[in-house]
């Protein structure tokens, strides 16, 4: 796959939410809530910061070894773990649910993006090492949104009665669906390729965190990429002050709460904490733990607890508490030695909620990095928008705007009214100003007889435009379908298709493609096309 890319402010897709474009834009209402700017600097800053903080690098090492043990030895990934044990080495971090099959496109690009970056870096700071990380949240109980995958048009969903934690569950009933995605894309060049990963990785593997920690060796260990399942009793008890303090003490969610009254006065508060921000991870359950009745229950099981009992089972089982989105970014910054973490909007939004609460427990704060968001077009599809004399960027803009832009357009200016109603109203003007050197009453009934002028003129122009649209009708085809294609069910592309397909019919050129079309820290959205 030969590609190239163009690139589009994210402030002119209008995709992006206001706090992400604010953060872009570096907005001072914003600039209290994080700890680094997202540029050179900012990063040799992060550098600077984790530094200072002492953490059990030979921990982290034995625990990756022993997650790594269970796939093929590869070259660059192990360089990397050992890399970790010297201090002149950093992490660069995102993270996600184990979504099965990867979930949506954006699973892919924000790692590709943490390697992207992390090479970056080491060209900039030779002196020192940079690991590309990816931290999976296997412990996410969701399944209504980890269990299912869009594959051309139609959703794809897991079928299974399990519950708790997604990445504990078994992968039985997995195998229909691979067979269906077999059925649909082993035709293209690199299907087969393809299914036989995907067989691999989940009918091989006992549960969904081992399914998607083979998946992602098999795409990513070229490149470096470093997955950590922390879900395991070795890092928890690293956290056991926290989580106690959390528990006894409710301090983590009162530190938020101060920080989210003063984000909440300009914008929309993304995560909200609770009193306690521990579930209990235990077999096939993933509950919230509360404090009920002098004692401490999990939300919809006869579990219960008292203090003491707490105490006990936190410092004997550390494995089985689990850190929600109030207390998953502590853990990570504990556990890595971490400078930035990329993550979508969403992930930006609650980041900037947590400053106060990295500061109280004397953890660095890294620098926040927008993920790269991008639309790949094929080749079929930008030359339909050529022919039409179009560009992809016109595409950002709603169905209907689109299609009223190129009647209009190729009307070559015939439709717009635009000089005839500057004329009816500079005429208005004009009078308005000579009746108002007479009498000053009169003013009311002129702007009155221009308004009653003004817009049927308005609504002619209107039904001009519509008398000519219906001369277009195949062009609005046209556009419905390139539109559908490129933005799927009206919202991004990556946020509704899989790598699949495009795996399908380009290999692992794709995820090369995707990786040199990656930005580091330049901010911007980027169209890739196939060339």
């Amino acid at each position: 796959m030969n590609c190239s890319t163009t690139q589009l402010p994210y402030s002119t897709t209008g995709f992006f939410s206001k706090v992400v474009i604010d953060y872009l834009n570096q907005s001072p209402e914003l600039r209290p809530f994080y700890e680094h700017l997202p540029n050179m600097d900012g990063l040799k800053a992060a550098i600077s910061n984790r530094r200072k903080f002492i953490q059990d690098r030979k921990l982290l090492v034995e625990a990756l070894q022993e997650q790594y043990s269970i796939v093929p030895a590869s070259e660059a990934v192990q360089q990397n773990i050992q890399l970790l044990l010297s201090d002149n080495t950093f992490t660069i971090t995102t993270a996600h649910q184990p979504a099965i099959f990867t979930g949506h496109l954006y699973f892919i690009y924000k790692i590709l993006h943490t390697v992207r970056l992390a090479n970056q870096l080491k060209q900039e700071m030779p002196e020192n090492n940079f690991v590309p990380v990816f931290w999976m949240g296997s412990e996410d109980a969701d399944l209504d949104e980890l269990g299912n995958v869009w594959l051309n048009g139609e959703k794809l969903v897991w079928n299974t009665r399990q519950t708790g934690a997604v990445g504990h569950m078994n992968t039985k009933g997995l195998d229909l669906l691979i067979n269906r995605i077999a059925g649909e894309l082993s035709v293209q060049p690199h299907g087969e390729e393809l299914v036989q990963l995907l067989r691999d990785a989940y009918l091989n593997s006992p549960n969904i965190q081992i399914a998607t920690f083979k998946l992602l060796h098999n795409l990513f260990a070229e490149y470096g990429l470093i997955t950590i399942i922390p879900d395991t009793a070795k890092l928890k008890r690293q956290m056991v002050s926290v989580f106690e303090d959390d528990l006894f003490h409710q301090t983590p969610g009162s530190v938020v709460e101060k920080t989210i009254a003063k984000l909440g006065e300009h914008y929309k508060v993304q995560a909200n904490p609770r009193a306690i921000n521990l579930f209990y991870l235990k077999d096939n359950v993933r509950e919230l733990i509360e404090w009920k009745n002098d004692g401490y229950e999990v939300r919809n099981t006869s579990i219960r607890f008292s203090k003491e009992d707490m105490a006990v089972e936190l410092n004997e089982y550390p494995e089985r508490f689990s850190p929600n989105v109030i207390l998953r970014g502590l853990y990570q910054e504990t556990i890595l030695p971490n400078i930035a973490f990329i993550g979508g909007g969403g992930e930006t939004s609650y980041w900037l909620e947590l400053k106060d609460l990295f500061h109280h427990y004397k953890v660095p704060f890294p620098a926040l990095v927008l993920r790269n968001s991008f639309l790949v077009v094929e080749k079929k599809w930008e030359e339909k928008i050529d022919r039409m004399g179009l560009q992809i960027a016109d595409f950002f803009q709603p169905e209907q705007q689109l299609f009223t832009s190129l009647v209009t357009k190729q009307a070559n200016g015939h439709l717009k009214l635009t000089s005839e109603l500057s004329a009816t109203t500079a005429l208005y003007d004009s009078i308005r100003e000579k009746a108002g050197q007479i009498d000053e009453s009169l003013l009311a009934h002129i702007e009155a007889l221009k308004a009653r002028t003004v817009k049927p003129l308005q609504e002619l122009e209107k039904k001009m435009i519509r008398a000519e649209k219906r001369k277009y009708s195949s062009e609005q085809q046209q556009i419905h379908q390139i539109r559908e294609a490129l933005f799927p069910t009206g919202g991004l592309q990556e946020r509704v298709e899989n790598f699949m397909p495009y795996f399908a019919k380009w290999g692992r050129q794709f995820i090369d493609c995707v990786y040199h079309s990656s930005l580091g820290i330049e901010q911007e959205f980027v169209i890739i096309r196939e060339s």
